[in-house]
């Protein structure tokens, strides 16, 4: 594929400022799209993404703020439109992989979530379905494994990746008609940085990959691009993993 596969292009990302979101707002940035980029609160890491892409020769923009909120959706589309004049990818990155026991979990604590991982995939999709719809294009929900595989006090966080496997296959036989392709990206195994507060999932430590190595961020953002490109347009209403293996499941 040329590396400047998606000029001209304008793509969404959420949850951009850091591991995963970021290496996907980087790497279709190298390929040529003009990229939104949003953080829920930490101005200086979104700032640092729009700094690299600028750095590369790319056009990038952040706004900030919990897409859980229909508000800050609707921002984002506007924000594309106005400095990009369009909108071809959106990426629904952002997620919270909360740990608790069902035991101990608030409905709170359970619809917080619900909001962020699932409830945020729908505002941003009615926001940027407009623009989408005019030239079509692809809509890439980021899931993941445990919600394939199981977990201990993951609960919520598997309820709502579930849920954006559910809502792939729906929007992909909704938007087929508009030539929107649609998908669901699932890590699995991918190291990332994680706070010392937060231990590692139960499923890393139980599920080996049969590469004998834990991914990368840039491994998914790989994925990501390819179901963003028009080669991937017979692609439509699939969860497709990265994983190394750990799970061969479908």
């Amino acid at each position: 594929m040329s590396e400047q596969e998606l000029a001209g292009k304008a793509a969404i990302v959420t949850g951009a400022g850091r591991n995963i979101g970021r290496a996907i707002a980087l790497k279709l940035a190298r390929s040529g799209a003009a990229v939104v980029i949003n953080a829920r609160s930490n101005a200086k890491e979104s700032d640092e993404v729009v700094r690299s892409i600028e750095a590369l020769g790319g056009r990038a923009a952040s706004v900030l703020g919990d897409v859980a909120d229909p508000k800050v959706a609707e921002a984002l589309a506007a924000t594309a439109l106005e400095r990009f004049g369009r909108i071809d990818i959106l990426v629904n990155n952002a997620a919270l992989r909360r740990e608790k026991s069902i035991i101990d979990m608030t409905y709170a604590e359970w619809r917080e979530v619900m909001d962020v991982t699932l409830d945020s995939a729908f505002h941003c999709v009615k926001a940027s379905l407009p623009a989408l719809r005019k030239d079509g294009g692809a809509i890439v929900n980021v899931g993941g494994m445990s919600a394939h595989i199981g977990s201990a006090h993951r609960a919520h966080v598997m309820t709502a990746k579930v849920g954006l496997v559910g809502f792939t296959r729906g929007l992909a036989h909704d938007l087929a008609a508009d030539g929107i392709w649609v998908n669901c990206v699932v890590p699995g195994a991918i190291d990332t940085p994680r706070p010392q507060s937060s231990p590692k999932p139960a499923h890393h430590l139980t599920h080996g990959t049969i590469t004998g190595e834990r991914g990368t961020p840039d491994d998914v953002a790989a994925l990501v691009y390819f179901l963003c490109t028009p080669a991937a347009h017979f692609v439509t209403g699939q969860a497709v993993h990265a994983n190394g293996g750990a799970y061969l499941g479908s």
